[in-house]
């Protein structure tokens, strides 16, 4: 006997295709939800791991700044003491400055002239007085210039002046003070 198979095969076949097509993009669309959450979750953990990396660094970049403020805090005061130091050494030095000047312009100071006032600014002395002549200013220069303690004198001005009836001339120099060069901390030689 001969069989026929009057059953819709085709539409059973397109059917079963079907089903395996929608089976299997449910599947890949499944499989791809997973990976996306899958992949979301990793990144999202990376994420909070480098934010708490940023916040341990901030925090540590805050210790650090802190103590760069205050290293330099501590280095203000150290040039602070340290310019005191200097001020204070430069007084140690020059301390004995006005009792050389005076005793250097009373040694070198020659007959018949006089001083009228001595203002010192800084290294320079302004000198001025009277003398009955020129020669006797220029002999004066010339003390000044030998001497260890002062040098450099400048005549700044020389003019004729009148003092108790008496006929003089007046006059205004600048002298600078030789200064005591401080010591640099190192030890002297004691052959030296």
């Amino acid at each position: 006997m001969i069989r026929i198979n009057l059953l819709p095969h085709r539409e059973i076949k397109r059917a079963a295709r079907q089903r395996r097509v929608i089976f299997l993009a449910v599947a890949a669309a499944s499989l791809g939800a997973i990976l996306v959450l899958l992949v979301y979750t990793v990144n999202e953990r990376r994420i909070e791991e480098q934010e708490g990396r940023n916040q341990m660094l901030t925090a540590e970049i805050k210790k650090l700044d802190d103590q760069i403020e205050d290293i330099r805090k501590i280095k203000e005061q150290t040039q602070e003491l340290l310019s005191r130091k200097q001020v204070v050494e430069g007084l140690q030095t020059n301390r004995n400055e006005a009792i050389h000047l005076l005793d250097q312009l009373l040694r070198l100071l020659p007959d018949g002239t006089y001083l009228k006032s001595v203002k010192q600014v800084g290294q320079v002395v302004n000198v001025t007085g009277y003398t009955q002549s020129n020669a006797r200013i220029s002999t004066l220069m010339r003390n000044l210039a030998a001497s260890p303690w002062l040098e450099s004198p400048e005549l700044v001005e020389i003019k004729s002046a009148t003092v108790n009836n008496v006929r003089a001339n007046e006059f205004s120099l600048n002298i600078k003070i030789k200064r005591a060069k401080p010591e640099d901390g190192k030890p002297k030689d004691k052959k030296a």
